[in-house]
């Protein structure tokens, strides 16, 4: 009969020791502590909490032109949630590799460590990436901008979601953090991680999503729903002055190429509260006359995308 392995005592001691001086540092104001990122594992969906499920998402691409570079590695990371934003625990986790049509540069290899090695033969199959996010209220992305329009044009499924940018759409500044970078976040809610992959961030994101603001009391999540659920109004500038192109810089536009079927145009998104001022800065500072810029409503539904 084989014997069980001995566990020996000394390492619990270390690893409480250990634990005991970390937690006497962190409640010193002049120490703070960073603890490895372990990733949570999938836990039994709650009894008697009324829940819904979102999922977090990140890709790693060949490029940052959506309609031409590919996708090389897709990781997912679905979770149950209160209505007011506390995280009740991991459901499930989704990671694939899928090969491009043409070689990985040298750049995006550095960049992202994946090699046409690790992905050669991969594929990612569609029906499992829909079964995936099939049931999920919100999709979040760290880059919604960016992760939402690669993924609809992979898997339409993503089209007809509601979608959240955590990196945009909580003001992290206001909350004490020096920036929006997810490494940031991450040593603000007290964790490191030395992963690579799309799916270990989706791991640091939710730790972040999950760490309970100073400044409200209540989880990250909470006040990226609460954006999330209020429509924006996006405000065209269009054919305004090319000389004026560093005033609306300033004030926050940006510039649309019409490459992807929207104007050819500087705009904002702003909240509905904020029309009115706005318009009125167009009118006083860059068209110096009465005009009617175009305006879009947009909800969570076609924020990020493309065909907004």
């Amino acid at each position: 009969m084989t014997a069980a392995p001995r566990i020996h005592r000394h390492h619990f001691d270390e690893a409480a020791g250990l634990a005991a001086m970390a937690d006497a540092l962190a409640q010193s104001p002049d120490y703070r502590v960073l603890r490895r990122l372990v990733p949570r594992a999938s836990s039994p969906a709650a009894i008697g909490e009324e829940v819904r499920t979102a999922v977090l998402l990140d890709t790693e691409t060949t490029g940052l032109d959506h309609s031409r570079d590919e996708i090389i590695e897709l990781g997912m990371l679905s979770f149950d949630y209160t209505r007011e934003g506390r995280i009740v625990g991991v459901r499930s986790v989704f990671s694939a590799f899928h090969e491009p049509s043409r070689p990985i540069s040298a750049e995006v290899t550095a960049l992202t460590g994946i090699t046409d090695e690790m992905v050669a033969g991969q594929r990612i199959d569609p029906d499992a990436v829909s079964a995936f996010v099939a049931g999920a209220a919100i999709v979040i992305a760290h880059n919604a901008a960016f992760d939402r329009r690669f993924a609809e044009r992979y898997w339409p499924i993503f089209e007809r979601k509601a979608w959240g940018c955590s990196a945009t759409e909580v003001d992290w500044r206001s909350h004490g953090f020096a920036g929006a970078q997810l490494g940031y976040l991450l040593h603000g809610a007290g964790f490191f991680h030395q992963a690579h992959r799309a799916v270990d961030d989706c791991h640091a994101l939710l730790e972040v999503l999950d760490f309970v603001l100073p400044t409200t009391g209540a989880p990250a999540l909470a006040a990226l729903l609460q954006t999330a659920r209020k429509p924006i109004m996006r405000v065209w500038a269009e054919q305004s002055p090319f000389g004026l192109k560093d005033t609306l810089k300033k004030r926050g536009y940006r510039w649309a190429d019409g490459t992807d079927g929207r104007p050819k145009s500087w705009y904002i998104d702003i909240q509905q509260s904020a029309i009115e001022a706005e318009i009125a800065f167009l009118r006083e500072e860059v068209y110096l006359c009465d005009v009617e810029p175009r305006l879009q409503r947009l909800t969570a539904f076609e924020r990020f995308s493309n065909r907004g």
